[in-house]
């Protein structure tokens, strides 16, 4: 459906440019097929060998962070994110760093644990500092949108620690007094407040910051029931979307899907988000549960803030619609954590029916059908 709509999206622009209408399409699914290789390898994987390689991936994550803001790093729509690698490819770090945070954050709780039962006054602080690193690095890009799905990993995984409410009450009044403070000391780019400042009154900016906010909800609102049809939307053939075949991607499907083809693609996205949280809850160790639980708090909120921005009930932040907006990095990242996904639920522990011996899911497969019904 994402390639589809990033087909959709980019034909007519490719058309007028005189180049090849089917190139980002091309491009998409070789970035779909890449990412579904790396998800089967890494399904394969025990993911409780990451125990051992957790801290590798957090280095190699924060290298790549820091990278981004060396001469190799490239800058982006006023964001500083990229790294070039030649011919033609580029890397975006924060995206691979998501993962990471995810099986590292995970490790450390799980390791913090291991010699006592429940939680211990030194998980949060230890918590922080390791994720302040790759969310400050992320903030000097600055790719704000990057840096608040980062926060919502670390908060949604310290929830699902069981972290006692004060503790999470004082993270939140301290987040929010972060935030004041970042607007008071002018952390923020201009463009960043301009964005703001539209979402709080769209009617401010009409033809600058809200430009694109009020073209996503033309092209949604237009898009009626059963929409005008794939190639046909006139916002997305007459281009006036900005990034639509990036971050605006659900505009395609509200003009040229309508309500049904949006649903549809919210059904979707709410099957993939519920089985994460079935398979955080059926983790057999808490490091499975903490992973899975930070990987589906990561999907659940950048849905919801893409689709939000689209329809106006967020700011725009520059945040990709996961498996559907083009970017091989995103598409790579996300196929990554599908894969840890499936490796959890791979290796999760069922008792067989006569002996009640522990057998991983893999091992249930190759069972008489007689065992595997019980």
């Amino acid at each position: 459906m994402g390639a589809l709509l990033v087909w959709s999206a980019t034909h007519a622009r490719q058309l007028s440019a005189g180049g090849d209408p089917n190139a980002y399409l091309y491009r998409h699914l070789a970035s779909l097929a890449i990412g579904l290789a790396l998800a089967g390898i890494v399904t394969r994987f025990d993911y409780r060998q990451l125990r051992i390689h957790g801290p590798v991936v957090y280095l190699a994550a924060v290298v790549g962070l820091l990278l981004v803001l060396s001469p190799l790093g490239r800058t982006v729509n006023g964001s500083h994110s990229w790294i070039d690698l030649g011919g033609g490819f580029s890397l975006q770090p924060s995206e691979p760093a998501k993962v990471a945070l995810c099986v590292s954050l995970a490790l450390l709780l799980t390791e913090r644990r291991a010699s006592g039962d429940g939680f211990r006054s030194g998980d949060v602080p230890h918590t922080l500092g390791l994720a302040a690193v790759p969310i400050g690095l992320v903030m000097l890009q600055p790719d704000l949108g990057s840096a608040m799905v980062l926060t919502v990993i670390v908060a949604g995984i310290l929830v699902i620690a069981a972290v006692p409410v004060r503790w999470l009450t004082g993270l939140a009044l301290t987040a929010a007094a972060g935030a004041v403070a970042v607007v008071r000391l002018g952390l923020l780019d201009q463009y960043q407040i301009d964005r703001f400042a539209a979402f709080a009154n769209p009617d401010l900016d009409p033809l600058g910051a809200g430009y694109t906010t009020e073209q996503a909800r033309i092209a949604i609102g237009s898009g009626g029931l059963t929409g005008q049809g794939l190639f046909h939307g006139t916002q997305t053939s007459g281009q006036f979307v900005p990034e639509q075949h990036t971050d605006f991607i659900f505009t395609v499907a509200g003009e040229e899907l309508g309500f049904a083809g949006a649903a549809v693609l919210l059904l979707l996205f709410t099957t993939l988000i519920y089985r994460t949280c079935v398979i955080a809850a059926r983790a057999d160790d808490l490091f499975g549960a903490l992973m899975a639980g930070g990987i589906g708090c990561w999907f659940a909120f950048q849905t919801f803030v893409n689709i939000g921005m689209t329809l106006g009930i967020m700011p725009v932040t520059g945040i990709p619609l996961p498996f559907v907006s083009y970017g091989g990095s995103a598409m790579l990242a996300n196929l990554t954590a599908v894969g840890l996904l499936q490796s959890v639920r791979l290796h999760q522990r069922v008792a067989t029916p006569q002996s009640g011996e522990l057998l991983t899911a893999d091992a249930v497969t190759a069972l008489p059908r007689r065992h595997r019904a019980g």
